[in-house]
């Protein structure tokens, strides 16, 4: 390999639908050695189109975009074009973001407070042929694989159009337990818990705590305490 071959910057692309997070970035990454943005997309369809198009070495990719997400842009780069590696780029650092993420082929994660430094380390990663995965990213793999599953509690089909982690959000709720608690419980951060929560009450009229409770009994997502019982 030539001195020429073993200094050329690695050829990026960037995606996320916030504009100025978007440019953000390219902004940054176009002042550190190493790497050259080559494109810019805004959710997932305009990603796959622009590695068909331009066949970068890398995409940085978000994951909660509009039309096409992170996730199957992902596993459709990665299936269509497997000379373009992805590394995640997201707020988002819970199992349901990280884990299906990786499964469909990202080789690398990091969170957005990441430095341009550590993105640039896991481009050079990835292209080597390992894991970019923030240290924090590690240790959530590690205390998953170390930590049981916690209990799955969604019917087979929930009602309202709540997802499984929505019910499973809401039946804590209804144990009593608070945001920091749930948080723990479901190994995610407390702004997760309460993103789930937003979204549940969104979707089921829920004003408050104690109508949620009411809600997870009528449904039958818990069940009541049995009267008598000590």
């Amino acid at each position: 390999m030539t001195e020429e071959a073993e200094t050329k910057p690695a050829r990026v692309v960037v995606v996320d639908d916030q504009t100025v997070v978007r440019e953000g970035i390219v902004m940054l990454l176009g002042l550190l050695p190493g790497v050259e943005v080559v494109g810019a997309a805004g959710d997932g369809e305009e990603a796959v189109a622009l590695v068909a198009e331009l066949a970068p070495d890398v995409v940085l990719m978000d994951l909660r975009m509009p039309r096409c997400d992170g996730v199957e842009a992902t596993r459709r780069i990665r299936a269509e074009y497997p000379g373009t590696q992805v590394v995640v780029l997201t707020t988002f650092a819970d199992d349901e973001s990280l884990f299906p993420a990786l499964k469909a082929g990202a080789r690398g994660y990091l969170t957005k407070d990441a430095g341009g430094d550590e993105i640039v380390r896991a481009v050079q990663s990835v292209l080597s042929g390992d894991a970019g995965l923030s240290p924090s990213i590690q240790r959530r793999l590690l205390e998953r694989l170390s930590d049981p599953e916690p209990p799955q509690r969604a019917p087979a089909e929930a009602p309202d159009g709540l997802t499984a982690r929505e019910v499973e959000v809401l039946a804590l709720i209804a144990e009593g337990l608070t945001n920091q608690e749930i948080a723990r419980a479901l190994h995610v951060s407390t702004a997760t818990v309460k993103t789930h929560i937003n979204n549940l009450f969104a979707k089921t009229g829920i004003k408050d705590r104690a109508q949620a409770v009411r809600y997870a009994y009528a449904k039958g997502l818990v069940r009541p305490p049995m009267k008598g019982v000590t």
